[in-house]
């Protein structure tokens, strides 16, 4: 008895593949709906892809026969309306609707018992990393960022090399150029390497007179500046060079230009007065010393000079008693406000 469709009318029974199978292959079709089944001995699976009905690329499906049967020229040529449905009019397990395989059938057509698979990946592109990652845009930028920082490197070597290097040709012709690049911030100091290297502990250390706000004065104690730059740049990974060099450097710069006596000895002894005293007041300012309505008046100085005791396996003897050596009473000038810099 056939089945009808109620909404066309039209059957939707067997189909002439269905009706011209050979006795024995009845239950072909629905026994590859079955994943969990082998198929019936005899019985033979479709082809690849191009072999499914419909394909564009190969020849027709051809229906299956059993143990015994005929040869493929045989099988009835499936190209009724009903070649590929079940008995009861709707698709068969094969295939769907769309001609897509169904449960148990891969893409490529072939039965397979444990159920459906994905497709086949693609061959995927290799995965880009680094600039090569980048937009083209951003690769430009990268190469022109690249650039500025090697020419910049190169430049800074050339310049740490003529500033070492025996004096020469290039360096009298652009000695000042290359001054300023170098200092003060990338000066080499090679004390470190001379064969006598420094074995002194030298520590500046300042005392004030105050006027207070009341009309009063008072003389502070002994504030050790330079022991208050190796607290900050202890334990500090990347110090400033003001708390390395500032205060060491205005020492140096003042005993070069003076005597043992504290007198000038050149035309930069001034300058030098000026900028140690400078140095010394703003730290004091900035120190609270002047907080409440106080004003600095004048500033004295002093240095306060320890050996560094030698190894256990030296014989060399030094005295560890400390030297101080005092400069006079500085008078700060009025108005002089963060250590006259303004």
């Amino acid at each position: 008895m056939d089945a009808y469709d109620g909404g066309s009318g039209a059957p939707q029974g067997r189909g002439r593949a269905e009706e011209t199978r050979p006795p024995g292959a009845e239950g072909a079709l629905s026994d590859r709906a079955l994943p969990d089944s082998a198929p019936p001995e005899g019985v033979a699976l479709p082809g690849p892809r191009s072999e499914l009905p419909g394909s564009e690329d190969g020849p027709r499906a051809e229906s299956g026969h059993a143990a015994g049967g005929g040869s493929d020229a045989d099988a009835p040529e499936a190209d009724g309306p009903g070649a590929g449905t079940s008995e009861a009019g709707g698709p068969g397990a094969g295939t769907s609707e769309a001609g897509r395989p169904e449960a148990g059938v891969s893409e490529a057509g072939d039965f397979e018992a444990g159920g459906p698979q994905a497709p086949a990946p693609t061959p995927a592109r290799a995965a880009r990393g680094g600039v090569a990652a980048l937009s083209p845009r951003y690769q430009v930028c990268a190469a022109l960022a690249l650039a500025v920082v090697a020419v910049a490197v190169c430049l800074h070597v050339g310049m740490v090399f003529l500033h070492v290097a025996p004096s020469n040709t290039v360096t009298k012709t652009h000695g000042k150029a290359i001054d300023d690049w170098i200092y003060p911030e990338f000066e080499q100091n090679w004390k470190l390497f001379a064969p006598n290297p420094l074995q002194q502990n030298i520590s500046v250390q300042v005392r004030a007179q105050v006027r207070t706000a009341d009309g009063g004065s008072r003389t502070t104690g002994w504030y050790d500046l330079s022991a208050q730059d190796g607290r900050a740049i202890d334990g500090n990974l990347v110090p400033s060079h003001t708390q390395q060099n500032e205060l060491r450097r205005a020492w140096d710069f003042f005993t070069a230009t003076h005597d043992n006596d504290n007198r000038s000895v050149g035309v930069r002894g001034a300058l030098a007065e000026t900028y140690l005293r400078r140095i010394v007041v703003l730290r004091l300012e900035r120190g609270g010393l002047t907080a409440g309505g106080g004003v600095v008046e004048r500033v004295q100085v002093r240095s306060r000079t320890t050996n560094v005791t030698p190894p256990k396996w030296s014989t060399e003897k030094v005295s560890t008693s400390p030297v101080y050596r005092e400069l006079s009473w500085w008078s700060v000038p009025d108005g002089a406000t963060e250590g006259g810099t303004r």
